[in-house]
């Protein structure tokens, strides 16, 4: 792993510095302020001074005087006035300041004696959940990843410092600590596999991209895997439904009317491609809004198949978010389904009795999919002006016809939605992940979960209750009702775009409506 300092790892150390402006799109100069002669106080200062006085040691202070003293009580007087802790002068020779080394562990404390540990709800007695991914419903052990190359803390339970704007790496902020007697976390008895989404990532992908273009796009990619994933995996995802393959259709035609393209759709709905900093400032203040600063670490990468994945590593839980899709209107979008949704259910979920593999089988619930992602993939457009469901569409699309096509055949048919040969490529790549020989007709139908939760949820929005399906955790909305004696409510989380009720509906309704959904339609489809 390599941390780039400089742009890559560094976060905003007093809030009111992120607020975000359009100027913030352009990484602002900093600015030179003339020193103000105020009490200095310990660790303020910068890096730079740091490290002149680690090569240089302290400077020395000179005085001058009027008054006559003698040559010793002028030193003397030096000293005390030098003194900018207050601290009594001493007899003896003083250490250099560049050679006081205090523990980490110690300075991380200094002058901060009411500062309190922010540890994630499983640490205070609830049960403590396997090392997974915080988007799939399994309970299984599999949560491993692959650290990105720029990696971020969000975490600002540290008062402001002096310094507006003060920059500091993120390497020099603290994990959330476990807590003096706490519980280690259980082994998993079997060995960690890798995550899904990156167990299914090629190892062979940039060679096979670039000999596919070669080729005009007639070569079917010959796929190598570190770690296939066991072919009850595969066998699970094979089939590829058609139940929803009129609305994907009908919701992709209505953004080509409007739009005339996909890339014109989205460069107008999401804005630019933001630069790193604007990505770490975003994250932050959407932390803020549902209350979970210094929970949630944020990465950055360039490897992942899908826009973003929720994991949780090392005990942290960690959202990485792949860079190409960050733009500027879609990001906080991303945020709502991976944090508002993804995060907070499975937070939610950890309080209540069936938070186990075994409270699930006890309390007999169904699959959290098509819900959890359905839910996810609406509140990734809730807030848009147009709140278009193309990218659900899509993958549902895409994933129906590659069970009957090759690569090369499945990349020529969706030219009839995307025309640009990079975008569909990755359509292409995530239907037929998992696939050595792309020759053959095949899918990875897990795609298709997002529209096909988000028509069920539609379908029934007025009689589900959508504060009590988030407060209870990762469970279908068809338990709602069954697991309502049960839940633990005590501090639960909601996310702030749902607290207000009728104006969530409100929003739902627009969803239908700007999509060409009818309500007829789907209660037809879905009883």
């Amino acid at each position: 792993m390599v941390l780039d300092l400089g742009e890559n790892c560094m976060e905003r150390a007093d809030g009111e510095g992120m607020a975000t402006t359009g100027a913030d799109v352009q990484e602002s100069e900093p600015i030179l302020e003339k020193p103000k002669p105020v009490r200095a106080r310990a660790r303020t200062s910068s890096i730079t001074q740091r490290d002149r006085l680690l090569h240089n040691g302290p400077q020395t202070q000179t005085c001058t005087s009027t008054l006559g003293n003698t040559q010793l009580e002028q030193r003397a007087k030096c000293a005390v006035g030098g003194n900018s802790r207050g601290a009594e002068p001493s007899d003896g020779p003083r250490r250099p300041l560049s050679l006081e080394i205090k523990p980490q562990r110690l300075r991380a404390n200094h002058h901060q004696p009411d500062r309190k540990v922010v540890q994630p709800p499983w640490r205070c007695g609830a049960p403590s959940p396997p090392v997974r991914s915080l988007t799939s419903p399994s309970l299984g052990p599999g949560g491993w990843m692959r650290r990105s190359e720029s990696t971020c803390t969000m975490n600002a339970t540290a008062p402001p410092r002096a310094g507006k704007g003060r920059m500091r790496p993120a390497t020099s902020l603290p994990h959330i600590a476990r807590g003096i007697g706490a519980t280690p976390l259980p082994t998993p008895s079997t060995p960690r596999g890798p995550c899904l989404l990156v167990a299914l990532r090629p190892t062979n992908l940039e060679q096979e991209r670039q000999t596919f273009f070669q080729s005009d796009y007639k070569y079917e990619p010959q796929f190598e895997y570190t770690s296939p994933e066991p072919s009850s995996v595969l066998e699970k995802y094979k089939e590829g439904s058609g139940l929803f393959l009129s609305q994907a259709v009908g919701i992709m035609e209505c953004v080509l009317r409007k739009f005339g393209t996909y890339e014109n759709f989205e460069e107008v709905t999401g804005g630019s491609v933001l630069p790193k900093s604007r990505v770490w400032s975003t994250a932050r203040k959407y932390l803020q809004k549902e209350g979970c600063v210094g929970e949630v670490v944020v990465c950055l990468s360039d490897e992942l198949l899908s826009q973003a994945v929720m994991m949780v590593e090392s005990c942290r839980p960690t959202l990485t978010i792949n860079l190409s899709g960050a733009r500027q209107h879609w990001l906080e979008g991303m945020l709502r389904h991976e944090i508002g949704t993804h995060y907070l259910r499975g937070v939610n979920n950890s309080m209540q009795p069936w938070a186990t593999a075994v409270g699930r089988k006890q309390f007999g619930l169904k699959p959290a999919n098509p819900t959890e992602e359905g839910l996810a993939s609406l509140h990734s457009v809730l807030l848009r002006k147009q709140p278009f469901l193309w990218r659900a569409a899509l993958l549902y699309y895409t994933v129906y016809h590659a069970a009957n096509m090759s690569f090369s055949q499945l990349f020529s048919h969706i030219a009839r939605f995307v025309q640009d040969p990079a975008v569909r490529w990755e359509y292409c790549l995530r239907a037929k992940r998992g696939q050595t020989d792309t020759s053959k007709p095949g899918c990875f139908s897990k795609d298709q979960v997002y529209l096909d939760g988000i028509l069920r949820i539609l379908r029934h929005r007025r009689n589900i209750d959508f504060k009590m399906l988030t407060s209870l955790g990762k469970v279908s909305y068809e338990d709602v009702e069954r697991l309502r004696p049960f839940a633990v409510l005590h501090k639960t989380k909601i996310p702030h775009f749902m607290r207000d009720q009728e104006r969530y509906l409100q929003q739902l309704d627009h969803i239908v409506t700007v999509n060409e959904l009818n309500d007829a339609e789907l209660q037809e489809l879905i009883p």
